[in-house]
């Protein structure tokens, strides 16, 4: 495997920046997937060396259940340093393990949480509770996906406004943002160098789900004033981050500025001699090599372990 195994590691690196240019020069719906797509690979490929590297630490502890093969020299020199990496590597991928699953099941058991929270209403696609708190947010799956509204929420907003918000979330529930952000939220878990990509993509989502809104209801401006009315009335975020939401923190400002000036090109790629284009493929590069890097690791490793248990 040689050092192979380790740059899927640090390649995440190559992905920073188109984090902050796509946010700025790509269109909002190609750059969450385009995030998305970057993060998710780079997550697996990281991941995957990980274990590879857990697997040659863990044949070195005395009285591991691997076979005794597996700790032959061969096998421990495949990687550089295995002595510090290879023991390294048990502990990072139990974090990456238990820091996924905690996010996994907090997204669960929120989403069960509010499903539970409107078993005795209606069964409409916009469920309104009666509270005096201003929040609003989308929450899919159930028999249906459903729009949550608060009274304090409709009541801040005039009646354009409230058919913005509603398009607004009508646009998460249709494309699945709530996958997106679950996506990059388990890939920043599996490697912190991806923790850029995540707010991209928390920006991104909120900025493809403004312009249908405004294509929706056929006024950027009045979409623009939504956001700023519900973010000034909203005394509490979504219930989780991997549940999009109008009035959702963070550069709230930058998104009403985008919405009063003009609609974003749909140009799915930009050209390779532009900033944009060039940091677009250095990070489509960088997924492609870390895919790579870690599918020859993972081949050698196999083929070395096979080579060293006996049959």
């Amino acid at each position: 495997m040689g050092f192979f195994v380790f740059l899927p590691l640090v390649l995440p690196l190559t992905a920073w920046p188109i984090a902050r240019l796509a946010e700025q020069r790509l269109h909002p719906r190609t750059a969450t997937v385009l995030l998305t797509s970057v993060s998710t690979v780079l997550a697996l490929c990281s991941t995957v060396c990980l274990a590879l590297l857990m697997v040659v630490g863990t044949a070195q502890l005395p009285g591991n259940p691997l076979p005794d093969g597996w700790s032959d020299p061969e096998v421990r020199e495949s990687v550089p340093r295995h002595e510090i990496a290879g023991k390294a590597a048990i502990p990072a991928l139990l974090a990456v393990l238990a820091a996924g699953c905690r996010t996994l099941a907090r997204h669960v058991r929120v989403r069960r949480r509010a499903h539970r929270a409107l078993a005795g209403l209606p069964g409409t696609e916009v469920a309104v509770l009666p509270d005096a708190a201003p929040y609003a947010y989308a929450l899919p799956g159930g028999r249906r996906d459903r729009i949550v509204v608060s009274r304090g929420m409709l009541g801040s907003l005039a009646a354009r406004e409230r058919r913005a918000l509603f398009a607004h979330e009508r646009a998460h529930l249709a494309a699945r943002h709530h996958r997106h952000l679950l996506l990059v939220q388990l890939a920043a878990c599996a490697n912190p160098f991806l923790l850029p990509l995540r707010t991209a993509v928390a920006y991104t989502a909120e900025r493809w789900a403004d312009e249908e809104a405004a294509r929706a209801v056929g006024s950027r401006r009045v979409v623009a004033r939504a956001i700023g009315r519900a973010a000034l009335a909203a005394t509490a975020p979504a219930p989780a981050p991997t549940l999009p939401a109008l009035a959702a923190p963070g550069p709230l400002p930058r998104r009403v500025a985008a919405l009063l000036g003009p609609e974003p090109a749909a140009r799915a790629w930009p050209s390779l001699f532009t900033a944009a284009g060039l940091a677009v493929w250095t990070a489509a590069t960088g997924a492609a090599l870390s895919a790579m890097f870690s599918a020859n690791s993972a081949l050698t490793l196999a083929f070395l372990l096979h080579a060293a248990t006996p049959l």
